[in-house]
């Protein structure tokens, strides 16, 4: 059994979260006691196993109070980006069903969240008060909730990935945990730096996992590449996980600057969410030794490969061997191809996922010859060891600094302008960022193309899109290529911007 309840019985003073800023500090015995308050207060309103809860906050300690109050009660818990808009967060409100949403005042775009009526919406501030009244104690009907994050497709809006809730007790070791204690020798000795945003997938299981296993977190408010250096040294941290941006910021201070800080406690660096170009890891692990562990999976739960640094040297740009399920690389009719042909990228084994209300797009997910194995749309290879290495991606998602974009929501808006006959969106090379968001456009009138035009349209986009979706430069086709069918050839567009690249997915 792993639960931060054992671990604030244990020692309720041993921190269990604190701010890099020094902002905050909450123990094991605080996070216990709020978050049994929490699932009295969710019963009180009604809420029960299988219902949905959402966060709209900051990285706050309230994550964990919120977050451990609905696990205990067998909920759904939905993070939602801070930097949606507000048309996008009331989307993810109303669909993933929730019930009750804990909202940060400081984010800007709270004011147009509109969401469905008798869904409660409280302040963090709010929730606490409310927590405070409720009692000190477990609710009398515990069961283990679990995460609904929202993982965007290339088509319309995002989709919940929808896992089964667990079984058992709420102090029963879970599955993620147990695989980060034997994956990556998590302990309740370790300090973890988590620079990332607690909506996105990782960093939020992550650091509950520290949580299970009783570890300390050291949240960074948001990520800066001499910050988290510093909190390395001050807080001795033993392990941390980043995205391969945070690599290259990181490595562009200057060698002055990075010498001056003591990371000698570090013995693990995560990182996946997005391709690491083979130089900078190569510079990673000359700086840091050979600590890096790489993974590569998705919030689906459907499997997942893994790779150390010796493995990674003797095999670069691998992402690793299957650590969870087994892989199959398939053609387009889900035949399995033999080591060193590229197809699409499947899983069997992990989990069995759903999207939530889209029953289509959970069955593309699927082989069509094996209907149990899974893929979320990666084209890759294995070699003959068995190691796997991406070169596409299937479904043009972009990854900018580690975060997920998809084209289709942001195609579909351009195409509404006036001004707009047709358009593509598509990732471009970016030294820092692997990708960068480009769109082509067709102008209605080809007179008009030009820069005054490319603005507009980047304005249109970011009225209703949050700003790491938008396009960061317009170019302008006076035909884009598309087939009989009327569908989209951004293969050729995209061509365009990679020759060159030795893969579709690094810059």
């Amino acid at each position: 059994m792993t639960h931060p309840r054992i671990h604030a019985a244990a020692d309720p003073a041993k921190p269990a979260v604190i701010m890099s800023d020094g902002s905050a500090t909450l123990t094991y015995g605080q996070l216990e006691d709020r978050a049994d308050r929490g699932a009295h207060l969710l019963r009180a309103r009604g809420i029960v196993r299988g219902d949905t809860v959402a966060f709209w906050l900051g990285n706050d300690p309230g994550v964990f109070e919120f977050y451990w109050a609905a696990q205990r009660c067998g909920l759904y818990i939905t993070p939602v980006a801070t930097a949606l808009t507000g048309e996008e967060a009331s989307y993810i409100v109303a669909n993933s069903g929730a019930k009750l949403v804990v909202v940060s005042p400081e984010i800007s775009a709270l004011a147009t969240l509109d969401a469905p009526a008798g869904v409660e919406i409280l302040t963090l501030d709010e929730w606490r008060y409310q927590c405070n009244r409720q009692p000190a104690e477990p609710i009398g009907d515990e069961r283990p909730g679990f995460h609904m994050v929202y993982s965007s497709g290339t088509t319309g809006r995002p989709k919940g990935v929808r896992l089964p809730l667990p079984e058992g007790g709420v102090t029963d070791l879970s599955i993620l945990a147990a695989k980060a204690r034997d994956g990556y020798g998590l302990r309740s000795e370790d300090v973890y730096l988590s620079p990332a945003p607690l909506y996105h997938t990782a960093p939020l299981v992550f650091t509950t996992n520290c949580h299970r296993l009783g570890a300390t977190v050291v949240q960074m408010p948001r990520f800066d590449p001499e910050a988290a250096l510093a909190a390395i040294e001050c807080y001795k941290v033993t392990i941390t996980q980043m995205v391969p941006t945070m690599f290259v910021r990181m490595l562009k201070l200057p060698a002055e600057v990075r010498a001056r800080f003591d990371l000698s406690s570090l013995r693990t660096v995560i990182h996946a969410a997005a391709p690491c170009p083979v130089p900078v890891k190569h510079q990673m692990i000359e700086w840091l030794g050979p600590i890096l562990f790489e993974y590569y999976g998705g919030s689906e739960g459907n499997g997942s490969t893994g790779i150390t640094s010796e493995e990674w040297l003797r095999k670069p740009g691998s992402v690793g061997r299957a650590s969870w399920g087994t892989l199959h690389i398939c053609d387009e009719e889900g035949i399995e191809l033999p080591a060193g042909e590229q197809g699409t990228v499947y899983f069997e084994g992990g989990w069995d996922f759903r999207y939530l209300g889209d029953e289509a797009k959970t069955r593309d997910s699927r082989n069509p010859l094996h209907p149990t194995w899974s893929a979320l749309g990666d084209v890759g290879y294995v070699d003959a060891d068995g190691y796997l290495f991406l070169t596409d991606r299937k479904s043009y998602m972009i990854i900018s600094g580690g975060v997920n974009i998809y084209p289709q929501e942001v195609e579909n808006l351009l195409i509404t302008h006036p001004k707009v006959a047709d358009a593509a969106v598509i990732g471009v090379p970016h030294p820092e960022f692997g990708e960068e968001v480009k769109a082509v456009v067709q102008p209605a009138d080809p007179s008009a193309a030009g820069p005054e035009l490319a603005e507009e349209l980047i304005a249109h986009c970011r009225e209703h899109l949050s700003a790491i979706k938008c396009p960061r430069s317009v170019d302008f086709d006076p035909a884009l290529p598309r087939l009989d069918n009327g569908k989209l050839y951004k293969r050729l567009i995209k061509d365009r911007y990679w020759q060159g690249q030795a893969s579709r997915i690094a810059g």
